[in-house]
């Protein structure tokens, strides 16, 4: 069982039981502002310095999640709380 330590609004942390330490919940459509406002800074960065790579990853860590996030809410039959790219 999920234990629940806060759940306020848009700061809800819990703890998965095979998990040592809580979590927080991200909303979907906060996870993908991140994503975009990552992407943004991307392309203000200055190509292949250490801040660009560092962003890439970044991007990367949050395009994976959201698309994740994506595939699970379909298979579910639940409509996403953003647009789809």
């Amino acid at each position: 069982m999920v234990e629940i330590y806060s759940d306020a609004t848009n700061a809800s942390v819990m703890r998965h039981p095979d998990r040592k330490f809580p979590g927080m919940l991200i909303q979907g459509d906060s996870l993908d502002n991140m994503h975009s406002m990552a992407v943004a800074a991307l392309s203000a960065a200055e190509p292949d310095s250490d801040q660009w790579h560092d962003l890439k990853e970044l991007v990367d860590e949050l395009e994976a999640r959201v698309n994740f996030y994506v595939k699970v809410l379909k298979a579910h039959g639940l409509e996403l709380p953003f647009p789809e790219s």
